[in-house]
């Protein structure tokens, strides 16, 4: 997958991922992007190594897996904060 697609797929799944979790949280598009692509790179790590796919494409199963990763990166980031 190209770049041009981590980086759209990882926007869609930090904003949707702070949407989910609302709260205090890092700021600002640039952090929401990177969470996102972590979250999708974690999500899909994780996935594979559970045997429910990984994120290869754009896809609505690679989303969730995505949106999944993003959102347990958020809350680590959270935990770790305080």
């Amino acid at each position: 997958m190209s770049i041009v697609y981590w980086l759209a797929l990882g926007l869609i799944a930090g904003v949707v991922a702070k949407i989910v979790m609302p709260g205090r949280g890092p700021a600002g598009w640039i952090m929401t992007i990177l969470l996102g692509v972590a979250g999708a790179f974690i999500g899909g790590f994780i996935a594979a190594r559970l045997g429910l796919g990984t994120v290869q494409g754009f896809d609505p199963r690679s989303l969730v897996i995505a949106i999944l990763g993003s959102a347990l990166l958020l809350f680590i980031y959270r935990r770790a904060r305080r």
